[in-house]
């Protein structure tokens, strides 16, 4: 589902949660590939395509939930604010703290500042935190 998409259908939703599968098996294969003695533009590409892959799959995680909640996510902001929501909803404090290291992948997929060894760090707080969103589905 698009940031600007209307709230989602039962079949939108199924398109999302395929999504978020495929761009977190995508990162988990570009993690794989990675040979850190390799030249730094192999490196980065590789970290900057996977960063771009775990943003997604958390942020298409998030708007399930709030699909199924019948809340719309129209920016960036309704996405961070929504999983504040659900944090307290949820009684989960870790539930920001996750979808921030997501952020922080979004971000170095435009910059490249995250050191490799902590893109796959923050690959697993990705995969922790679509694990929990899954079960408040």
């Amino acid at each position: 589902m698009s940031m600007g998409s209307a709230i989602g259908t039962e079949a939108e939703e199924k398109v999302d949660l395929k999504l978020n599968n495929k761009y977190l098996d995508e990162a988990e294969e570009l993690i794989k590939k990675k040979d850190y003695v390799q030249a730094q533009p192999f490196k980065k590409a590789l970290t900057e395509k996977a960063s771009l892959k775990l943003w997604g799959a958390a942020a298409e995680m998030v708007k399930v939930v709030a699909a199924k909640r019948g809340i719309e996510i129209k920016s960036h902001r309704e996405l961070y604010k929504f999983v504040a929501k659900l944090k307290t909803e949820l009684g989960d404090p870790e539930l920001l703290r996750l979808f921030s290291l997501a952020g922080a992948l979004h971000q170095n997929f435009y910059e490249n500042w995250l050191p490799p060894a902590t893109v796959v760090d923050h690959a697993e707080a990705v995969k922790e935190l679509v694990a929990k969103l899954k079960r408040a589905l």
